[in-house]
């Protein structure tokens, strides 16, 4: 078979609830990069997240961070990165905009450099993996460089508002989408960046035409890869609208859907993982 390029999501698709890969993941990805297929992380994590798992995959690839802001080589220092952050005064106006709304905390973070606007202990599990550097205070005091991302926590019924004035307010500079429950997050990043842009970059060094490229995901942040491959398979715990787009649906991330899926695509004419 042709070499492919196999696109992995991590939470919600890979990782199980638990935040780990069962052993049927593992050695279906194992398998596939001995037979010579290329397989990449596309991730909104940072890589001080994501590392851990990109080691136990034992990858060779670069990796999209960020939902596409960050795509970088682990493994190649001479690989020609691409890093694509909001611009400063962009990230000061929404932070004043958003004192207009009733809103929990705003995070930026600059690579591995995170920042918060409050104290927060809720948050701060989340995103001391890695052990980046931390500074808490007012980000329009703070913050003096391009932030790669910004997290906008609010209470629920305050989202639809905050959503509908960034659009408003800073539509051609912007692009931001909703986690999934429980969180009430709008995650901002630069307009037109999303993982298709970094797995379209890696599959031509690669050499790897879009119709030989399998993408894995659940949530609205994998649409776009999920469009772009050639075959963009949706989680069974997927959002709706993800299952819309994708040409399958496999098992949840719960039953090894990642797996279930690449055995019986690359192996079920031979013998299974």
């Amino acid at each position: 078979m042709k070499r492919h390029l196999i696109v992995l999501d991590l939470d919600g698709t890979t990782l199980t609830d638990k935040k780990t890969i069962d052993t049927p993941t593992v050695k279906a990805i194992h398998r596939l990069q001995r037979e010579g297929h290329a397989v990449m992380i596309a991730t909104g994590r940072p890589y001080r997240s994501s590392e851990p798992y990109y080691k136990e995959l034992q990858l060779q690839t670069p990796i999209v961070n960020f939902n596409g802001a960050y795509i970088h080589h682990p493994l190649d220092n001479s690989y020609e990165l691409s890093h694509t952050p909001l611009p400063m005064q962009v990230a000061h106006d929404i932070v004043e905009a958003c004192h207009q709304f009733d809103f929990h905390n705003i995070i930026a973070e600059v690579i591995d450099d995170v920042y918060f606007h409050y104290h927060d202990e809720r948050l701060l599990d989340i995103f001391t993996m890695g052990n980046p550097q931390m500074t808490t205070g007012d980000l329009r005091s703070y913050l003096t460089t391009d932030p790669t991302s910004m997290l906008i926590h609010a209470p629920e019924s305050y989202v639809h508002g905050i959503r509908h004035h960034l659009s408003e307010a800073h539509a051609e500079v912007i692009d931001h989408r909703r986690w999934a429950a429980p969180w009430h997050v709008i995650e901002v990043v630069h307009a037109g960046i999303h993982k298709a842009v970094g797995i379209q970059k890696v599959a031509k060094e690669l050499d790897i035409p879009s119709s030989r490229i399998i993408s894995f995901g659940d949530e609205d942040n994998d649409l776009e890869m999920l469009e772009y491959a050639g075959i963009g398979v949706a989680m069974g715990n997927a959002t709706p609208e993800v299952k819309q787009v994708a040409n399958e649906v496999t098992l949840t991330n719960e039953q090894n859907g990642v797996a279930a899926f690449l055995n019986d695509y690359f192996f079920s004419s031979t013998h299974p993982l």
